[in-house]
């Protein structure tokens, strides 16, 4: 389970070309791979956000030590 198999990927092909004809076919693929950009970058993006917010939490939370460190 988890990975096809020759014939089922013939059948998905037949199915493709049947649904959406051969000239259809690298307009979906050109879509599809603007679609996978997309994500990769969106993903990408989020993951420089999330490390940025990370590192000032941090940042702020040795300065508040330092802070109540003063104070006692």
């Amino acid at each position: 389970m988890g990975s096809l198999g020759f014939w089922e990927i013939v059948l998905i092909v037949i199915v493709v070309l049947v649904l959406f004809g051969p000239k259809r076919i690298p307009e979906l693929a050109k879509a599809l791979g603007r679609a996978s950009y997309e994500f990769k970058k969106a993903k990408t993006d989020l993951e420089v956000e999330s490390k940025d917010l990370v590192e000032t939490a941090e940042k702020a939370a040795e300065a508040e030590d330092k802070k109540t460190e003063k104070q006692v």
